[in-house]
């Protein structure tokens, strides 16, 4: 979750065959996020004019304390978003731009992203509005993220890093039902200081048992 990568990287080149990602996972949500909605909130695409809203919630102190830095600005944060379409096409990365129902602005993020070919092992992130903090919102957004990454993307295995001393980020995850396998020491730059993080993941097997109200088996 520190490591939502806000910051625009240089365009991948297109998959050259069906090989490729392509041939790895379904290939429908690279044409367009399916939206995931309920009746607290909608989960969608990012687009342009989500920016202002987006440096509103997401760049204030409070909110990037334990995150990478966001952009400073409404361009910084249009860039992202283009970034993140790219990677959707690319099959590479999803991001979901979070609305609280009654709402038309975006207060909050979930990425999931490939660290290997085919979704086999994948890293999720979040960010949400201070506002929004202790209203059950992240919950049930976490839910249907999850059941995206595993049912549609179909990944086996979804990693969170969370900064030692972020106990809201380390509670979140641990109230989804993710496992914490260790701490990577000094494993993330903030603020001038290396910091350690839990490492956190939940697999596929642990999803599904815990749809049917079973805990996960930890080896």
């Amino acid at each position: 979750m520190e490591k939502t990568p806000f910051h625009a990287k240089p365009e991948r080149p297109a998959p050259t065959s069906a090989a490729g990602v392509a041939g790895a996972i379904a290939a429908d949500w690279r044409r367009g996020l399916p939206v995931l909605a309920s009746e607290k909130f909608t989960l969608r695409e990012l687009r342009p004019d989500d920016a202002p809203s987006m440096l509103a919630y997401l760049g204030t102190a409070e909110v990037a304390r334990f995150i990478s830095p966001p952009p400073t600005t409404v361009q910084g944060f249009e860039r992202f978003i283009t970034w993140t379409h790219r990677e959707r096409e690319a099959g590479a990365c999803a991001c979901y731009g979070v609305v609280p129902a009654g709402c038309d602005h975006v207060v909050g993020l979930f990425q999931v992203r490939a660290l290997e070919t085919g979704f086999v092992t994948a890293e999720w992130g979040f960010v949400l509005g201070s506002d929004y903090w202790g209203t059950g919102l992240f919950l049930g957004c976490a839910r249907r993220v999850l059941e995206f990454a595993f049912e549609t993307i179909g990944a086996l295995r979804l990693e969170a890093r969370a900064a030692v001393m972020n106990g809201r980020g380390n509670g979140a995850l641990r109230k989804v039902g993710a496992v914490q396998e260790g701490v990577l020491r000094r494993s993330f730059k903030r603020g001038g200081q290396f910091l350690d993080q839990v490492l956190w993941s939940i697999l596929a097997e642990d999803w599904h048992l815990q749809r049917r109200g079973r805990p996960p088996v930890v080896h």
